[in-house]
């Protein structure tokens, strides 16, 4: 993943002048900091280059996707539909909010089913939550067709699909918020963070504040700010901003060479009949970070998966039926409603309820998915190897069945 694969001076100049002025936070100091407003400036190319109106830094995506949610007023009772794949952070922070997470169907995009989705609504549910899986994008015209019709608000899980668009717009920027993780293994990194985007200036100044302790940021003393509301505290520091700031330029180039690599992968596997792909939305907003590929069937994807491991070439082919961070049959913790803070009784069985649904669709898509993740610092050969050697092992495991 590029984020982590390309580091080098551009980060170290942005973080030294952080450094030199030793004012690590992005509030306040405005003498001392000399000018330097890592944190501002990074919201401004966000804005710039998503094409947000407005953009706000956070620690994590998982914090981004919580402030999210209070911002837009989503909280006791209500319910938010997300995919059954996804990363763990996406219910966390449903629950965090005191939001039901109510779990339904993907299809071959590996996203929202907009059918399931369909079926799920009821007078409590609050916000649909597409989570862009994997680069790739959800169906959104099926969903804000959904949304519409039935008042809801779309909130754009886009922390796996940095640089995706859908239709000439920008993952993040369709829904009413969306958001991105900056954490290690994203597209961009800061090591650890994340933003919210929106469209919506109000949304925006509840963000500014409920990260900050409720804050409001209006006067030219932060210990004279008032606090309209209660707020947490979900701050970026400007070192990790300044990071983020030095990757976001980069970002074209990440795009590039991910294209380049996921065209000449694919390419590869598509010469065995046997391997499908998944289906993208709008194929020119794919953002390229997996190639995710189907088999024929369920055992002959373990079959593949199982020699993938005995050769030790597993690393990067991701099986996610089996993976217990993303993907809800192994999600035992939630299943079970094991929380260190106490949930109200209702709100546990509302969450164990949706967690121990039947995804039997789900199951016949995702136990047949392997999906590849593309590396930027890869060569022409080295591609023509890995795409080689996982066409040799399937077509030695279907040879076998």
């Amino acid at each position: 993943m590029p984020g982590l694969e390309f580091f080098g001076n551009e980060e170290r100049k942005e973080v030294n002048d952080v450094l030199e002025t030793g004012i690590l936070m992005r509030y306040g100091f405005d003498g001392p900091r000399k000018g330097i407003w890592k944190a501002k400036e990074m919201e401004a190319a966000i804005c710039k280059t998503f094409g947000s109106k407005h953009a706000h830094l956070l620690s994590s995506g998982t914090a981004a996707l919580t402030t999210a949610m209070a911002a837009l007023g989503i909280g006791y009772g209500d319910e938010i539909i997300l995919p059954s794949f996804t990363f763990v952070a996406s219910f966390e922070a449903v629950i965090s909010v005191g939001a039901i997470p109510v779990f339904v169907d993907v299809d071959d995009t590996l996203t929202l089913d907009p059918a399931a989705v369909r079926k799920a609504i009821t007078p409590k549910t609050k916000c649909i939550m597409p989570v862009h899986m994997c680069g790739s994008m959800a169906d959104l015209d099926a969903l804000q067709a959904i949304c519409k019709e039935h008042n809801l608000l779309l909130l754009e899980d886009a922390c796996q699909s940095i640089g995706g668009s859908y239709k000439g717009k920008k993952l993040g920027t369709i829904g009413d918020a969306g958001t991105f993780s900056f954490d290690f293994v994203k597209t961009i990194t800061c090591a650890e963070g994340g933003v919210v985007m929106t469209n919506n200036a109000d949304v925006h100044t509840k963000c500014d504040g409920y990260t900050d302790h409720g804050h409001d940021h209006l006067g030219v003393d932060r210990g004279a700010d008032l606090h309209p509301f209660v707020g947490y505290n979900f701050r970026i520091s400007e070192l990790h901003a300044a990071v983020g700031l030095a990757q976001i330029q980069k970002l074209d180039t990440f795009l590039s060479i991910q294209n380049k690599n996921h065209t000449a992968l694919k390419n590869i596997l598509s010469t065995v009949p046997e391997i499908s792909f998944r289906r993208i939305p709008d194929e020119a907003g794919d953002s390229k970070t997996f190639l995710s590929w189907f088999l024929p069937t369920a055992e002959i994807t373990q079959a593949v998966v199982a020699e993938l491991k005995a050769q030790g070439i597993l690393a990067g082919n991701f099986y996610w039926f089996d993976n217990n961070w993303h993907y809800v049959r192994k999600w035992d913790h939630l299943k079970n409603s094991i929380t260190l803070n106490a949930l109200s009784p209702e709100h546990k069985a509302a969450v164990i309820h949706h967690a121990n649904k039947d995804f039997a669709p789900s199951d016949a898509i995702m136990s047949r998915c392997i999906s590849t993740a593309i590396g930027l610092l890869w060569t022409e050969e080295q591609v023509k190897t890995k795409g080689e050697q996982i066409v040799a092992i399937v077509r030695k495991v279907i040879t076998s069945v």
